[in-house]
């Protein structure tokens, strides 16, 4: 396989990806598998290309906010073995029937959080609590991130913040479950579509993602609650319409 030209771009693309996802808790997946399909590749391969790159990034991004004690783990469990639950059947049926009549939705719900979550930032009204809806987020956002080729972040750190969790270990723990929810989504897709999914486009993406995850850690460790909550909302908003004009575009 050669590395041409292309490969650097999508170094930088991986880079900006993780660095964004991993100080406010999701976009990778958006970003990386907006930016395959814009290129030509198949939804299916590039999500599934996209979650063999996170295997290795969000390990690496799991590990920099465990050393960062962003990671709240017992809300770390509640999340991810539903999680994994819904990334195998999100990627199973990705591979079998196409699954986009509900994106429109599912990106505008995101983008009225995304409101609510920035406006309450900048008027700094964020009343820290224990979250009480977990189990139902981490199975949905485990099956629309495999199914969707993205939503892991979007969908479950939102929530929880929404919800009252202090944003900074809710961006930790959703980043340090995402390595198994999206470990089990590749293994689904490699089963089913095979190892010529990890293309020059993944590889590039994997080492601009390995290189910013520790800054994405970082980030979200200094930056104050307000601020990610304005971030997380602003990300949300961008991300959202995008995905609702690609759609009807």
């Amino acid at each position: 396989m050669e590395l041409g030209p292309e490969f650097f771009t999508f170094v930088a693309v991986g880079f900006f990806a993780q660095l964004v996802d991993g100080a406010l808790g999701m976009a990778f997946g958006v970003i990386s598998t907006s930016a395959l399909v814009a290129l030509g590749v198949p939804p299916a391969a590039a999500s599934a290309g996209v979650h063999a790159v996170e295997t290795v990034t969000t390990a690496v991004s799991g590990a920099s906010h465990a050393i960062a004690r962003n990671i709240d783990w017992k809300l770390f469990t509640r999340i991810a073995v539903p999680g994994i639950i819904g990334a195998v059947l999100g990627a199973y049926l990705l591979t079998s029937i196409p699954a986009d009549k509900a994106k429109p939705l599912i990106q505008a719900y995101l983008g009225i959080l995304g409101i609510w979550i920035f406006w309450r930032g900048f008027r700094h009204i964020h009343v820290e609590r224990e979250p009480r809806i977990v189990e139902p987020l981490g199975l949905v956002g485990g099956f629309m991130d495999a199914a969707g080729g993205g939503g892991w972040g979007p969908i479950v750190t939102s929530n929880l913040i929404v919800q009252g969790k202090a944003p900074r270990q809710t961006v930790g723990t959703v980043n340090a479950a995402e390595f198994l929810v999206t470990t089990s989504a590749a293994i689904t897709f490699i089963y089913h579509l095979g190892w010529e999914v990890v293309t020059t486009a993944t590889l590039g993406l994997l080492a601009g993602g390995v290189i910013a995850a520790p800054f994405g850690a970082i980030l979200a460790r200094r930056l104050k609650s307000d601020v990610l909550m304005v971030m997380v909302g602003a990300v949300l908003m961008l991300t959202s319409a995008f995905g609702i004009w690609r759609y009807f575009a």
